[in-house]
């Protein structure tokens, strides 16, 4: 059965990107720190950010807080939204979901989308909001729009349960095959369950197990006893030409052009 993995809340996307610029060396931070200190909101940021991850400086999470706080209450939405990230797990500060749920909406609400889809999981969880599952879908989408993988794949999930949407097994496929494109696995898990099934697409075993195959190949178990399943049910031609859109999925293209 297609299922909801909720998954750390913390989206490392875009701060990976961040900290591939973050060069590691005393200058760095000799440079970075005065302006820092006179109040430039992307230097105090990016000086939590290597505090946070002990990029050039020893980790340390109380002084990453103390500069994602500073660039925060000015407004700067990525600060915002790790402040939040920070506040859910309890890193440098006291664990505290309802300011996570503070932090995470001032950033949300700025278009951000890692904390518009971290805002989602928390009402989804109900953690630091009541629980609201059409608050959960609200903010999802807008992530979800932005092409946040894993917010098009909780979306996609949502729909086929009608979980705070309503029921809707064609969304839930367009939903998860926008995930899946990007990589996700559940996504890719959650399509060869609707091929299988011919919920919200038409039923193709050639497909369910091109998807379920590429899941497993994505290292999620649950696919290989789905990709085994459905093996069964073809014949060795039809399983060799699974195998090659999986492959040709793999490459990076698009659904179009695998199949």
């Amino acid at each position: 059965m297609i299922r909801l993995k909720m998954i750390q809340v913390l989206i490392l996307g875009m701060m990976a990107g961040v900290l591939l610029g973050l060069v590691a060396t005393a200058q760095d931070l000799d440079d970075l720190i005065p302006i820092a200190k006179a109040g430039d909101a992307d230097a105090q940021y990016t000086l939590g950010l290597k505090y946070h991850f002990g990029v050039g400086v020893p980790q340390d999470y109380a002084e990453a807080a103390k500069w994602s706080r500073l660039a925060a209450e000015q407004g700067n939405a990525d600060a915002q939204s790790h402040l939040g990230h920070m506040y859910r797990k309890g890193e440098g500060f006291p664990q505290d979901y309802s300011e996570a749920a503070k932090w995470y909406r001032l950033a949300a609400e700025q278009g951000n989308a890692d904390a518009q889809y971290n805002l989602g999981v928390m009402y989804r969880k109900g953690e630091g909001v009541p629980q609201d599952y059409a608050e959960a879908a609200k903010w999802y989408r807008l992530a979800a729009e932005q092409e946040d993988a894993e917010a098009q794949s909780n979306l996609g999930v949502m729909y086929h349960f009608g979980v705070g949407v309503p029921q809707d097994y064609a969304e839930a496929a367009k939903w998860s095959r926008l995930a899946a494109e990007q990589g996700n696995v559940n996504a890719q898990y959650n399509l060869g369950v609707m091929y299988r099934k011919g919920e919200g697409v038409p039923q193709d075993y050639i497909l369910a197990y091109a998807w379920a195959n590429l899941a497993t190949a994505n290292g999620d178990s649950d696919a290989e006893e789905l990709r085994d399943e459905i093996k069964s049910l073809l014949t060795p031609i039809q399983v060799l030409e699974g195998q090659k859109i999986s492959r040709c999925l793999h490459s990076g293209k698009a659904f179009e052009e695998c199949h």
